[in-house]
């Protein structure tokens, strides 16, 4: 699972379009972010604390959308 760094899921709204500089990898299984939709969760440190989990839509390496 990949996290986003944003501190609420309604800043990284603000924020979209965004790269992959707001992205955390979080897989042990190497790299995640790449085109598509995903899973993440919103948070400023996903390793420990789990704000809130959102979708994203990557497309052309940026972050076009978060539900």
């Amino acid at each position: 699972m990949m996290g986003i760094r944003f501190k609420t899921k309604k800043d990284a709204k603000a924020a979209v379009p965004f790269g992959p500089e707001k992205v955390i990898e979080t897989s042990i299984f190497g790299d995640e972010y790449k085109d598509g939709k995903h899973a993440v969760c919103v948070s400023l440190d996903p390793y420990t604390v789990r704000n809130a989990f959102a979708e994203i839509t990557v497309k052309d390496g940026l972050v076009i959308n978060v539900k």
